[in-house]
């Protein structure tokens, strides 16, 4: 090998070897962030018969339908203890601060601290709560319940 020939391999293996003992490397080790999942919608829309008829309607995140209660004008809740138990609150899932929606959700998702604890998503000033007689996705038994349950729909006017 000529001299000219080692000297040139000398002189890139002491690069390397100074730029590995001084943090460097001939790769890349830089770390970047992982980035940050998107939440899951916690509202979501889907197709279901409500009183016969087709409709759009609102969902949790396992499919199950969601109501409105009418004595919650204003956005208060009012559906607690008992109630509460028939009817539970949907809720904000830990780590999540704020509520998010598919496509099809085209009206003001917000939150409101339940006094039984948690802060509880709602929509249009509504406060959500799916029906435990509900046994599957897509059921809408609670449609009409004492006149004062009902289905969430994108067109439900503001509890205002």
């Amino acid at each position: 090998m000529p001299a000219n020939s080692r000297w040139h391999t000398w002189v890139a293996v002491a690069v390397l070897a100074l730029a590995t003992a001084c943090g460097g490397s001939s790769g890349s080790t830089a770390s970047t962030p992982a980035p940050t999942p998107t939440p899951a919608p916690t509202v979501l829309s889907a197709t279901a018969t409500v009183a016969g008829t087709s409709q759009t309607i609102f969902t949790d995140a396992k499919g199950m339908t969601l109501y409105y209660y009418t004595p919650d004008k204003g956005g208060v809740v009012t559906c607690l203890a008992a109630c509460a138990q028939n009817w539970p609150p949907l809720r904000l899932p830990a780590g999540v601060t704020t509520p998010r929606g598919d496509k099809g959700v085209t009206g003001t998702l917000g939150t409101v601290s339940n006094p039984e604890g948690g802060t509880q998503i709602t929509y249009n000033a509504w406060p959500l709560y799916t029906w435990t007689k509900d046994q599957k996705a897509g059921d809408t038994t609670g449609q009409g319940v004492a006149g004062k349950w009902f289905v969430v729909t994108p067109t439900v006017a503001s509890a205002k």
